[in-house]
């Protein structure tokens, strides 16, 4: 955080909640309102041979450090850039003869960090590590049997030239991790690639409707000149206009679940009961659980079942997706519609999810047109229920339009084309990849809306030709991830 970022925020004492930042002057919406490098950051453990170990940038061909030959970088670049933080790894590494689980590699980086700076208030930080929460008192008991474990795995990669720290302080570097280790993304934002501590994000309060969202920025290093380079980072983004004195929150968790269920997730994940205006008065809970009306209105006991049916199928399909049986998940999904659809309302939950996985799904069984249609039931749904500035909301909008230009829908794909891009101008920026990548798709989607405004004949012929001449863009692979928090947890 630069002097200037500093003076824009406070830190404060929120009633309930412990420390928390207030705005110091005016924002709206789409202003940064401070960005962060990562005190420490380290790349998950599938991916170290994929993943940039210094911008977490997804690379087909990476530079293996010669001397461990664990860590990989895009470039001399990242790679010099990195040296700082590797150093000490890179040893510990050699001498423990393989490079130990993703956690203890973060833990250890903090360390060697503390040992280099101290663990007081370094520069640019609002709070030290030493002052964040651990919530270790609140650990259940398989917690801390995972919490001696991690620690028992630290002290048997930790150097012994490196300066020794006392069982309690370790335990808290853990903990630290444990409730506020942030998921970083690759650069098109679709994958979480690895986790990172942020001292300053830490101090960002939940609400359930919050007016900041977070995104991770994997920086710059391609200008020619290095003064140009810019360091990964997250940033915190403003959702509309925020006053001075106000609050600064963001949402931990996501939107789409019931304000009992969100704070249950909360309690379990975080140790806090939720007292946000929506989660105290149960804003949107009717939307979420939304039974048809009307002289068909369902009774009781077959919304029930019919609930619980869709809770059976969703098991399912997460077992399919997980072993790739892509087919059996349409099969599961169109089964389950069935059911739904005399009885829940447009804006239910579990309606919702299950159009979601079905338009993922079959868009990337290249099965557009109905894809489409499940794509357009549920931004419709969604819209209903998120912020207006939500960045799912803005993600869930581009693939859908995506979903619709591919099904050759050209009217519908361009206005939820721009609508997504007006979100993500907000939510991410427009220097992030993705919002790039979404301006170069409204330009073209406007230019093909207004040829096929011009001669529908064409437009087809046009069209036909192009996708016979190039390949056609597969959409990406569905993950099975269900939408995480925001921080990362340990599996």
């Amino acid at each position: 955080m630069t002097p200037r970022e500093m003076e824009m925020v406070e830190v404060f004492t929120s009633e309930g909640k412990g420390r928390g930042l207030k705005a110091a002057k005016e924002f709206w919406a789409g202003d940064v309102i401070f960005a962060e490098p990562a005190y420490a950051a380290v790349v998950f453990d599938s991916l170290t041979h994929l993943v940039c170990h210094t911008c977490f940038k997804r690379q087909e061909k990476l530079h293996r450090c010669g001397q461990c030959k664990f860590a990989h970088y895009c470039d001399r670049t990242c790679q010099k850039d990195a040296w700082l933080n590797h150093k000490h790894e890179c040893s510990a590494i050699k001498a423990h003869g393989k490079a130990p689980n993703e956690n203890i590699r973060l833990a250890a980086r903090i360390m060697w960090r503390i040992e280099r700076e101290g663990g007081g208030l370094t520069e640019g930080c609002l709070v030290s590590i030493d002052d964040l929460q651990n919530h270790v008192e609140n650990f259940g008991e398989e917690e801390k049997k995972e919490l001696r474990a991690d620690v028992e795995s630290f002290l048997n990669f930790w150097p012994p030239q490196s300066q020794q720290f006392g069982m309690q302080y370790i335990s808290h570097i853990f903990g630290v991790i444990n409730c506020n280790g942030f998921t970083l993304s690759d650069q098109r934002g679709l994958q979480a690639v690895g986790v990172g501590v942020f001292p300053n994000l830490c101090l960002v309060n939940h609400d359930c409707w919050p007016n900041c969202t977070v995104i991770f920025n994997n920086g710059n290093h391609e200008a020619v000149r290095s003064m140009f380079h810019t360091q990964m980072r997250i940033e915190l983004r403003a959702l509309g206009k925020i006053s001075p004195g106000e609050e600064l929150t963001v949402s931990y968790v996501d939107f789409l679940n019931v304000s009992e269920e969100r704070r249950q997730q909360l309690q379990k994940q975080y140790y806090f009961r939720c007292t946000c205006e929506h989660c105290q008065k149960g804003i949107k809970d009717d939307l979420m659980l939304a039974v048809k009306e009307g002289e068909n209105k369902p009774s009781q006991d077959v919304v029930k079942e019919v609930l619980q049916f869709s809770k059976d199928t969703l098991e399912k399909i997460s077992k399919a997706r997980s072993e790739g049986v892509y087919h059996e998940v349409v099969k599961l999904c169109r089964e389950c519609l069935k059911k739904q659809e005399p009885v829940l309302g447009d804006t239910n939950i579990y309606l919702l999810r299950i159009l979601s996985i079905a338009s993922e799904v079959l868009s990337y069984l290249q099965m557009f047109e109905e894809a489409a249609g499940y794509a357009k039931r549920m931004v419709d749904g969604y819209m209903k229920i998120y912020h207006p500035n939500n960045a799912q909301l803005g993600m869930a909008v581009m693939r859908a339009g995506v979903t619709h230009w591919h099904a050759s829908l050209i009217e519908a794909g361009h206005g939820m084309i721009c609508k997504a891009y007006a979100i993500l101008l907000v939510t991410h920026g427009p220097t992030h990849p993705i919002t790039k990548d979404l301006e170069v798709m409204r330009v073209q989607s406007e230019m093909e809306l207004r040829m096929f405004q011009q001669n529908e004949f064409m437009y087809y012929k046009m069209r036909e030709a192009a996708l016979k001449n190039q390949k056609i863009q597969v959409m990406p692979e569905p993950t099975n991830e269900a939408s995480s928090g925001l921080f990362h947890t340990k599996q």
